[in-house]
């Protein structure tokens, strides 16, 4: 093999590529090609690169790579393609190579991403001490004083940074064990807790664990489970990815459940590909495909059960969905929340244009591709603002803390929920 080229086990396969007719069905539903209306910032030419590469045509330069970079991964192509191009494993599988051994012109900034996904989300401790902080930022009013009067004496581009901070107030959630034992269960089921999720938004797992002793089920959250590396999938540290998913395949595997739910969709979506990520572990590759078929997004567990039935109150909301990329393109996932939302009494849907179109998230990507993340978000508020809903549902955590900072930076009187949270303040309203 060239140097070159791609390497390692990780290579992106010739037949996935082959798939593409380069018919441009993918073009308008493309982020970053809209906002660009470049070629090679479209699914179609980052296709051509990396085919370019894999044919030792061309070198994985940092300007080739950075074409790479900008692409959120959404996955919104797929769901345009007619020829099923797997755009999203294909584009793992290029920042999987790249980040694999020496690698010519791998920019230092992706070795760094990798680093603190290692060394911070993978990290437990580390993890709740760096948002120990945050949390002390929040509650202790400095943020508010930053983002106040203080605000206007600082640098613009530190201003802008700053804006992207979640505001941590909640108390986290790190419960394990056993969450919910109903008299007589229905099923025992797992939930993962993750890494983020339950330090940004712990009410979205207190909700979901009320929900499911609502309809019935035992939930279960064994101690030893972890991130389930869906970021460091994303950023192309494949090695990292695959140590954690063997951690949770152990973890989950000793519970004893009939189900892992997960109420976010980039987990989900992760998880549901543990067959893959580990296809060439000889000591896994089974156990992954059997732990991956019990994966299930909690939204579309719960459309499953007779969730209605359990009681629900009214709620006089004027709501619009945000699908997450993962749960619509990747899970192939819509209907769910749609069918949760409009069995709530009182509750009006109001759809977006393009609620599918990703709002410019996508896990580290308003870090590492702050502008273009900018402009995709500014084209969701604005199809936000038509639907005159005052609340945003969806079903991911990097979602709704993009859609947080959207609406608190242009003064927007909306809030951001979780699907799951609305249904339990349905389950609440009956019982008043």
């Amino acid at each position: 093999m060239s140097p070159i080229g791609f390497v390692g086990e990780d290579r992106p396969a010739l037949t996935d590529l082959q798939n593409c007719i380069h018919c441009g069905f993918c073009l308008p539903t493309c982020p970053t090609y809209i906002a660009t209306g470049q070629e090679l910032e479209s699914p179609r030419g980052r296709l051509h690169l990396i085919r370019s590469v894999l044919d030792e045509k061309v070198a994985p330069t940092s300007t080739l790579l950075g074409h790479l970079d900008l692409c959120l991964q959404c996955r919104n192509c797929e769901t345009a393609c007619p020829s099923g191009v797997p755009y999203g494993r294909i584009m793992e599988d290029a920042r999987a190579s790249i980040m694999d051994r020496g690698v010519t012109g791998r920019p230092l900034g992706w070795t760094l991403r990798s680093l603190v996904l290692r060394h911070v989300i993978a990290r437990p401790k580390v993890l709740a001490a760096v948002f120990g902080l945050g949390r002390f930022y929040s509650r202790s009013g400095l943020q508010s004083l930053v983002r106040g009067p203080l605000g206007r004496v600082l640098p613009a581009r530190l201003r802008a940074m700053e804006s992207q901070a979640p505001v941590v107030r909640s108390a986290p959630y790190r419960d394990r064990g056993t969450l919910a034992h109903p008299a007589e269960p229905r099923g025992r089921v797992a939930l993962l807790t993750g890494c983020v999720h339950g330090e940004l938004y712990p009410e979205v797992h207190r909700a979901t664990v009320r929900v499911l002793d609502r309809l019935g089920f035992e939930v279960v959250a064994p101690p030893e489970q972890g991130c389930c590396g869906a970021l460091h999938v994303h950023a192309g540290d494949a090695e990292a990815a695959r140590d954690l998913a063997r951690a949770n395949i152990e973890a989950f595997e000793r519970a004893g459940i009939d189900y892992v739910l997960v109420n976010a969709a980039g987990c989900s979506a992760a998880m549901k590909e543990y067959g893959r990520l580990l296809r060439h572990d000889a000591a896994y590759a089974k156990r992954a495909e059997h732990f991956a078929a019990k994966v299930q997004d909690i939204t579309e567990f719960v459309a499953a059960q007779p969730f209605a039935e359990a009681g629900l109150g009214a709620i006089e909301e004027d709501v619009t969905i945000q699908d997450a990329c993962h749960l619509a393109h990747a899970q192939k996932i819509r209907s769910a929340p749609r069918q949760i939302l409009r069995a709530i009494p009182g509750l009006r849907l109001r759809e977006m244009a393009t609620p599918d179109r990703c709002c410019g998230a996508a896990g580290l990507y308003t870090m590492v591709q702050a502008d273009m993340s900018k402009q995709v978000l500014a084209a969701k508020l604005e199809d936000l603002r038509g639907t005159g809903a005052r609340v945003v549902a969806t079903s991911n955590p990097g979602c709704a803390m993009q859609l947080e900072n959207g609406v608190r930076r242009d003064g927007l009187p909306v809030r951001v929920q979780h699907v799951i949270e609305l249904l339990d303040a349905s389950y609440t309203a009956a019982r008043r």
